[in-house]
């Protein structure tokens, strides 16, 4: 017997997730891990608390001098970050 309407396996996890709630949380956690990757790990030693809220990226950053040049390379993070994590699920950066 051949089955006609037969999907993809990644096409029905997806729809799970989204009914279950859980692709939005997966793709904040994606970009919370992407952080490393993008800035390199000079400025990761400055960052502290890292996570998103309501579409922002919250980051701490211990060194003011640095949180001043991340602001003005704040949408070159960003494009980089949703690059990385595969959606953009986040819409700005708050440095603090």
């Amino acid at each position: 017997m051949r089955r006609h309407q037969t999907e993809k396996i990644g096409n029905v996890l997806r729809d799970l997730m989204r009914e279950q709630g859980l692709e939005t949380p997966l793709a904040e956690h994606r970009i919370v891990e992407a952080w490393p990757r993008v800035v390199g790990p000079s400025i990761d030693a400055y960052t502290g608390q890292i996570y998103v809220r309501n579409g922002v990226l919250y980051v701490q950053i211990r060194s003011a001098s640095l949180r001043q040049n991340l602001m003005m390379t704040q949408q070159a993070l960003l494009a980089r970050l949703c690059e990385q994590a595969g959606e953009t699920i986040v819409t700005r950066i708050h440095f603090f």
